[in-house]
């Protein structure tokens, strides 16, 4: 593709050499360049793109684009006649649009639909891709668990929303699959870091919003947050929003450009839950879909599944889904760790679940607790290098609702898991709570594992979906669902044996 075709909707930009040379490929890691390749540098958090400027040049760079005030002016002069040098003013807006033109807009071709808000993103955007799917619409799904054409898993992600250019090149595959709809998690960092420019959006949902992800890599305060997630809604056709959530309910004040619909339970709205039922097993509810009361059973727990099913039904209405289909896919809905309850041959009570914020924390235990004969067992750690305020407060949230809490690592990344932990301990001791500290998590499930009873449930909280634990910078192998049943396994046999003896 031509370098002018691909720079196509780029303002402002500073050239010097011919844009009339054909590009092979591009990207935004010096390490992947080729011969002809568009290399675009980026600063980042950890490093900077162009440091490896004479890199990309070296591994066979015809282009490059680099941010006009990050770049040296000596490395100017050193880049040769033969590459082209284009300047821009912001590069990670600047890659989003030239992915876009790359893969030659492959969003325009389809119906895309961006979840953003605090909480409830995940389960939203797997409600509405298994009703389309139960209305025989081919789905592409790309979130924190990983990207799906269907079922079929095509890629891992390591972040909510991928990069600009991966979003693109994941949307082309989906294309070729012949996808009529995606849905797509869409993060605070992506609409900030433009990961999602040049997107063309259908529909976009506010779930909700509360305090989280304020850290120096992340957002420096609560009103950079809700701006961030706000974008979303100035890139879409039609928007749908809580109408019980204060923050998402100000969007249509902000956003003209946006048609939006309303969800909720307690406030008037366009879409209203009502009768519902909660138990530890499921929640149901009375809505009205195509003029007509109908009962919804949803296989996950907690008040706030009504939230993200209704929010998942006034999509699938927009897009002529059926009552039955919408019924139908709900009742069977299972999503990868969020209140995923684990199968296990001793029959305990053992939920996996992302909660990793002061409020979902206590939401998923506030939830269980209600419907638990006998005790709640809370395991939970806090990520290193996030925000370190919330600690305290979630030890408080376990210590006040839980009835026995284990304190735990969760991903320490590059922080002493140890002095996490204490960060923990400081809110749990306001507390009366009943608590112990082990920092191996592995060590922490299995000692809930050994405590509980066929009447208790275990909440292990925080890492969800996430396979792996990040210590120092290296992902290990870390599934909760693969290590609850191998302590398990183990507990049966040591048994087996003593008895045998």
């Amino acid at each position: 593709m031509e370098l002018k075709t691909i720079l196509a909707r780029l303002d402002n930009l500073k050239v010097k050499g011919s844009i009339d040379i054909e590009v092979n490929n591009l990207t935004n890691n010096s390490k992947k360049v080729g011969e002809k390749d568009l290399f675009v540098a980026i600063k980042g958090f950890d490093d900077d793109g162009h440091k490896h400027i004479k890199e990309a040049i070296e591994n066979g760079a015809i282009a490059i684009l680099a941010q006009e005030d990050q770049i040296d002016k000596d490395l100017i002069k050193e880049i040769p006649d033969n590459v082209t040098l284009v300047l821009s003013p912001n590069t990670r807006y600047a890659l989003a649009i030239a992915s876009c033109n790359f893969y030659s807009n492959p969003s325009r071709k389809f119906k895309l639909i961006g979840v953003t808000g605090t909480k409830g993103k995940t389960t939203t955007t797997y409600m509405i891709r298994d009703i389309l799917q139960k209305q025989g619409i081919k789905v592409g799904l790309i979130g924190t668990v990983a990207s799906y054409v269907g079922d079929k898993k095509i890629a891992d992600n390591e972040n909510t929303t991928p990069e600009s250019l991966k979003i693109q090149e994941i949307f082309s595959i989906m294309l070729k699959e012949k996808c009529e709809v995606v849905v797509m998690e869409v993060s605070s960092q992506s609409l900030k870091l433009d990961r999602v420019a040049g997107c063309d959006f259908d529909i976009g949902i506010f779930t909700n919003f509360a305090e989280d992800h304020i850290s120096a890599k992340e957002h420096d305060s609560m009103e950079d947050y809700f701006n961030s997630k706000v974008k979303l809604f100035k890139m879409c056709k039609k928007g749908f929003i809580n109408a019980d959530d204060v923050y998402s309910a100000m969007v249509p004040k902000i956003v003209s450009e946006c048609k939006f619909t309303t969800f909720g339970i307690d406030n008037n709205c366009n879409i209203l839950a009502k009768d519902i039922t909660v138990t530890n097993q499921y929640v149901d509810f009375k809505v009205k879909i195509n003029d007509r009361n109908e009962r919804i059973k949803v296989s996950i727990p907690g008040r706030f599944s009504v939230y993200n099913a209704v929010a998942a039904i006034a999509v699938a209405m927009e897009l002529g889904c059926s009552a039955e289909n919408i019924k139908e896919a709900l009742v069977h809905i299972r999503v990868p760790g969020r209140s995923e309850l684990v199968d296990n041959k001793l029959g305990l009570t053992i939920m996996i679940d992302y909660a990793h914020t002061p409020e979902s924390l206590e939401k998923i235990l506030a939830t269980v607790k209600i419907y638990t004969r006998g005790r709640v067992i809370s395991v939970f750690g806090c990520g290193g290098d996030r925000d370190k305020h919330k600690r305290p407060v979630m030890g408080e949230v376990s210590g006040r609702v839980a009835d026995y809490t284990i304190i735990t690592s969760d991903n320490p990344r590059t922080e002493d898991p140890q002095n996490i932990v204490e960060n923990i301990e400081e809110g749990i001791k306001k507390t009366k709570g009943k608590y112990e500290v082990i920092v191996n998590r592995k060590e922490a499930i299995k000692k809930a594992i050994s405590m509980a009873n066929k009447r208790d449930i275990i909440v292990l909280a925080g890492k969800g979906h996430e396979q792996y634990q990040e210590i120092n910078k290296v992902r290990y192998p870390f599934d909760e669902n693969e290590i609850v049943n191998s302590i398990i396994d183990e507990m049966v046999e040591n048994k087996k044996n003593k008895d045998n003896n």
